[in-house]
């Protein structure tokens, strides 16, 4: 590293970027800068793969998916290593994200074919001469945008879905986690060397902007909702279709038969794991009274074990930092106390784990996404207020709900995509269920039946198999016909019940 060089900002020198440790400046790898013509061939040679890819029917994409994930497993450590060196998360945490990573990549695999394959549809009555006919066909090529905060687990989701559903996908890494990124595509190839069904495009956010004009076939993004409108800008001049996950400013309702330890644990690991850096984490959590106090005390004696340089590492993203610090200052100033932290507490690279109490509904701590190590928690009476407080955002991507009689009840009025109750973050590492938000947080899913389908287009078909009784798609239908019609519609459908 030079002396102009930030540790953990990319730079690109003579058409190559360079990845860097945000905490030591470590050089992580170099990858070639595709310009607008790289992205472009791209996907043309995504589009003859794709068609050889489909080719191998359901269960060719399985074995080789089930054989991409089994090769990611038995190199776990140098995936960790590897992501650690990149981004400055904890090897443990890396780990974790892997493990996440391979439960999508089983799922999809083993589950395609049962979601997605060709069925008969029960015939209505009126077309009862009909057969009707249903499949899910791949669109061809997807484009996906991946993240830096989570670069291993939050772009599998998509290119699990993609891949498993017949399509050839073209990965963006971000530029802050591109060897991460050009890792999984070189994996995947040694499983399918025959065709480039998953490569990798390389760049700044002027090669995410080319993806999306590329004429891929669908695309799908991660990251800030800034950037999101961004991108559905560009895909709206083809009418290119996106899935959108972008960012969240979560919950956590403690209700009082809540156990207290529990939610204290969970509200800890849930704000402060990655560095608060997850778009999914805790950065609120709504207390009601009479387990208030006691649960601050013990987010507070947990959250002060945590150590930079060890469970909480760098800020990836070093701009972040002024963003994180303005929010606890904000909180201050409007008269929020610092239980735990504080101003003091960023230190760039690292902000130590803060914890803030009663801060003002107006302050930025509570009403934007700070994507760092902070907590606020604020006392309710009860959960109708905390739920209210709760929903009082304009994004809603994920959240949980520590208690017991009620705790399931509370999950079903939180406006979000998903809520974990007595647990946080949960959701996203079971393969089986649709992760996606509403709101800011964006729109469409991956992951489960629902994030198959997100990267197929519904065919439906129908084939006669017998002349029809009453003819109505016909000039040649007679008065009678049609009076037989309206008496047979009116027989079935003109009764209420």
């Amino acid at each position: 590293m030079t002396a102009t060089h930030v540790p953990g900002v990319p730079v690109i020198e003579d058409g190559v970027l360079i990845s860097t440790n945000p905490a030591t400046g470590a050089e992580a790898g170099r990858v070639p800068v595709a310009d607008e013509k790289a992205v472009v061939v791209a996907v043309e040679r995504a589009r003859e793969a794709g068609l050889w890819w489909q080719s191998l029917g359901f269960d060719g994409r399985k074995d080789r998916i089930l054989r991409w994930r089994s090769l990611i497993v038995q190199r776990f450590e140098e995936l960790a290593q590897l992501t650690t060196l990149e981004t400055g998360k904890p090897n443990a945490d890396a780990i974790v994200e892997a493990v996440a990573a391979v439960e999508h990549l089983d799922w999809a695999g083993r589950n395609a074919k049962r979601v997605l394959g060709p069925r008969k549809v029960r015939t209505r009555l009126l077309l009862a001469e009909h057969a009707g006919h249903l499949e899910y066909q791949p669109y061809g090529v997807v484009g996906v945008i991946g993240p830096w905060n989570y670069p291993i687990v939050t772009p599998i989701g998509p290119i699990s879905g993609a891949l498993a559903a017949g399509n050839a996908v073209v990965f963006k890494p971000s530029e802050y986690t591109p060897i991460v990124g050009q890792w999984l595509v070189d994996t995947f190839a040694e499983v399918v060397p025959e065709q480039p069904v998953l490569q990798a495009v390389h760049g700044l956010g002027d090669v995410g902007a080319a993806l999306c004009r590329s004429g891929a076939d669908k695309m799908a993004f991660t990251g800030s909702t800034a950037t999101a409108k961004k991108v559905m800008a560009a895909c709206a001049e083809n009418l290119i279709p996106v899935v959108i996950e972008a960012g969240g400013k979560d919950a956590l309702i403690v209700d009082a038969d809540a156990d207290v330890t529990a939610a204290a644990e969970a509200a800890v690991w849930g704000s402060m794991t990655n560095a608060g850096q997850t778009c999914i984490g805790i950065e609120r959590v709504y207390a009601v009274a009479p387990v208030y106090d006691a649960l601050v005390a013990q987010i507070v004696a947990k959250a002060g074990k945590l150590r930079t340089g060890e469970e909480i590492g760098p800020i990836t993203m070093p701009k972040q930092i002024d963003i994180i610090r303005d929010h606890i200052e904000d909180a201050l100033a409007k008269g929020g106390t610092a239980v735990l932290g504080g101003a003091d507490a960023v230190q760039p690279p690292y902000v130590s784990p803060t914890v803030l109490v009663d801060v003002p509904a107006d302050s930025r701590e509570i009403s934007d996404e700070t994507f760092g190590p902070t907590l606020t928690v604020t006392k309710v009476a009860d959960a109708d207020e905390a739920i209210r407080l709760a929903n009082d955002t304009p994004y809603g991507l994920g959240g949980a709900v520590f208690g017991k009689k009620n705790a399931i009840r509370i999950a079903r009025r939180l406006r979000s995509g998903m809520v974990a109750v007595n647990g946080t973050l949960t959701f996203v590492g079971m393969g089986n269920l649709p992760f996606g938000g509403v709101g800011d947080s964006g729109f469409g899913r991956i992951h489960g039946e629902d994030g198959l389908r997100e990267f197929a287009r519904a065919k439906s078909i129908t084939v006669r198999r017998a002349k029809s009784l009453l003819p109505s798609m016909t000039f040649e239908r007679t008065p009678a016909q049609v009076s037989q019609i309206v008496k047979a519609v009116r027989l079935l459908y003109g009764r209420r019940s």
